[in-house]
């Protein structure tokens, strides 16, 4: 109010002031006339411009005094908008977990650094802010506030990271059911199970009311208030190399309950079909956000175990690794089969040739006798080689059995070839 009264006075006398200078700055020739002028008529000109000095300097005393009253009215209006953002900060009980303004006390200058005082290769400038990003979604107007939503189009979170542990406090995580490389029985139920560190589990928020709406927090022991998840994805093979589709998994379940003896749990209760799998953990805050540590350098939070799901479960598979087996087996037999024929026949040529030396030795008896020993050779490496094939033949005949019941044991182990039903929780 001050300052509009200051300000009106201002308004009122400007207008008197440039009149007053009007008066008080004649023009050089009206000058002359009146110091030339005689008797009274020229001592009350003079009188008169005398007089209009005075209202001059009057009015310009007045002028200055208007000014310093506008300058006064502004520090008021200054200490006015103070006053109304303490009136502010006091209607919200001083909390500043209220207020609608920052606190000084918790703005990161470092903010303001790209980075790029110190370069290196590939490195890119990072955005920066002196308010601390407040309304840095004000920056995508095209995209709604995240505001509790999981909002599948994409949309822009304003809540802070929250709190961050030590790194004596980052949560990990190992599977103990499946293991790496275990079989579980195809369409069964099972029971994943998972040992955690460093994570206050069975801590969650309504995920479809407040997602990322909070920010991260620790308990009085300084480890992450949150919960885990399990998922597991199909995979061609356990050898897959190319990337899953987040979009698509078996099965999906939040571990809401608190580990017991460090374990947590989660009932497939529908089985998976016949396949490979990947199971990972997702180990998030009690607003379901991904765990936040302290350095960029550190080992995975989660885990990951590759398995498979067949008919007979594990004792079916260890019966496909036997049949493999007896078929290699078998395979192996029947080279040896082929070996000991290919030796007979060796042999029998041998003992021809060996007749045939005796023969050309010209001597009758000496002929006789290696003809004899000849045929004699002939008939023992011929016999030999007979013998040895035979029992090749055998060994490969056995081998090709335990290939064919090989063969069927692992057709009875295929079950239903992965035409099941995924099931799917959520």
């Amino acid at each position: 109010m001050k300052f509009a009264t200051s300000f009106s006075a201002l308004v009122t006398i400007i207008p008197l002031v440039s009149q007053v200078c009007a008066l008080a700055v004649p023009d050089s020739g009206l000058v002359a006339r009146q110091r030339g002028g005689k008797g009274r008529g020229g001592k009350a000109a003079n009188a008169g411009a005398a007089n209009a000095g005075t209202a001059a300097a009057a009015a310009s005393a007045t002028a200055a005094s208007a000014t310093a009253a506008a300058a006064a009215g502004g520090a008021a209006a200054s200490g006015a908008n103070a006053t109304a953002a303490a009136a502010g900060a006091a209607a919200a009980g001083g909390n500043p977990q209220t207020s609608l303004t920052l606190d000084p006390s918790v703005i990161a200058t470092g903010f303001a650094n790209n980075g790029q005082n110190v370069p290196a290769a590939g490195q890119v400038a990072s955005l920066t802010s002196t308010n601390n990003f407040i309304n840095f979604c004000a920056t995508v107007p095209n995209l709604p506030i995240t505001n509790g939503k999981q909002i599948a189009t994409g949309s822009c979170n304003p809540a802070p990271i929250g709190i961050i542990p030590s790194t004596s406090n980052m949560p990990s995580a190992k599977f103990t059911v499946p293991k790496n490389g275990d079989t579980v029985t195809a369409n069964q139920a099972f029971t994943i199970s998972m040992a955690i560190n460093n994570l206050d589990t069975g801590n969650f928020v309504n995920a479809e009311e407040n997602y990322f709406a909070a920010p991260q927090q620790l308990n009085a022991q300084g480890a992450i208030v949150g919960h885990s998840h399990v998922v597991v994805e199909t995979l061609t093979a356990l050898d897959q190399t190319t990337p899953t589709d987040p979009n698509k998994f078996a099965f999906f379940k939040g571990l809401n309950a608190a580990a017991v003896g460090g374990i947590l749990t989660a009932d497939v209760t529908k089985g998976l079909p016949a396949g490979a799998y990947r199971l990972c953990s997702i180990n998030s805050a009690a607003n379901h956000q991904p765990a936040i540590v302290p350095i960029a350098q550190h080992g995975s939070l989660d885990d990951c175990v590759y398995f498979t799901a067949s008919a007979g479960g594990a004792a079916a598979a260890a019966g496909n690794a036997t049949a493999a087996g007896g078929a290699a087996a078998g395979a192996g037999a029947a080279v040896a089969g082929a070996g000991g024929a290919a030796a007979g026949a060796a042999g029998a040529a041998a003992g021809a040739k060996g007749a045939a030396a005796a023969a050309a030795g010209g001597a009758a008896a000496a002929g006789a006798g290696g003809a004899a020993a000849g045929a004699g050779g002939a008939a023992a490496a011929g016999a030999g080689g007979a013998t040895a094939g035979a029992g090749g033949a055998a060994v490969a005949a056995g081998g090709a059995a335990t290939g064919a019941k090989a063969a069927a044991g692992a057709k009875a182990a295929g079950g239903n070839g992965g035409k099941g039903r995924f099931a799917r929780e959520q």
